[in-house]
């Protein structure tokens, strides 16, 4: 019980001095009160192993939420950004073709690559939605409402699949504006909100070099494919006889 010092040692001699201590977290702006001094709930969790009669400690850190944490970053990671990016490269190069079946193939993909993605980030951001609500996180609201953000420009992006307007259609350019820009945008904010993410979590350097690296591999790809429509199609290279 708190403020009593009743430390009862027993069987030292038997080899029973080694203690374990739990200090669990509970929740925000609640103090446990009298007579049990209860938490209503374990947040978080530190062991100590303590060995009264050596004086030796040994220290297990350790959270309840770790697996949450990391399945919100990676499926942000993998959903909104990195398949997003893949399947806007595949887009752009679509748009590059004049084959017919190729066309199509590469339109059906970057669908099916998109949608794939909105459906991992969309599990990403419910994770972190949980998270907050079992963590009682009072630092990340500017992180939850960029995270929101994404989310609806990504649903727009979903809803606006099955109002595309022919290509004969005069409202297809601008349908074009809309889809490419709003995608641009997402990509953008997706990025600075993961990073974003890192650093709040606290989850070290490497998840900013991997997912940094990552970001950086997409992007060579995406400007050697710029580069190799670009000397495909100019005709400033083509030198009279």
């Amino acid at each position: 019980m708190p403020d009593q010092g009743d430390l009862v040692i027993v069987n030292v001699d038997g080899g029973d001095a080694r203690k374990s201590i739990l200090y669990a977290k509970g929740p925000a702006g609640f103090f446990p009160s009298s007579p049990g001094f209860r938490l209503r709930e374990h947040q978080s969790m530190t062991t100590t192993t303590i060995n009264y009669v050596t004086g030796s400690q040994s220290v297990v850190k350790g959270s309840s939420h770790s697996m949450l944490r990391k399945m919100h970053g990676l499926m942000n990671m993998f959903g909104w950004e990195i398949l997003i990016i893949i399947g806007a490269i595949v887009a752009r190069h679509m748009e590059q073709t004049t084959a017919y079946f190729y066309g199509y193939l590469l339109l059906y993909s970057h669908i099916a690559i998109q949608m794939t993605g909105f459906l991992l980030g969309s599990i990403g951001i419910i994770c972190g939605l949980f998270l907050e609500n079992q963590t009682n996180a009072n630092n990340v609201s500017t992180h939850k409402a960029l995270g929101i953000t994404i989310l609806v420009m990504g649903f727009l992006q979903v809803l606006a699949l099955f109002a595309r307007p022919d290509k004969e259609s005069k409202y297809r350019k601008y349908w074009n504006w809309y889809h490419h820009n709003i995608g641009r945008v997402m990509i953008i904010l997706t990025i600075s909100n993961i990073f974003y993410g890192i650093h709040l979590g606290k989850a070290g350097t490497s998840w900013n070099v991997g997912y940094g690296s990552a970001i950086g591999v997409l992007a060579l790809a995406a400007i050697g494919l710029e580069v190799r429509n670009f000397l495909k199609n100019t005709k400033c290279f083509d030198f009279p006889a």
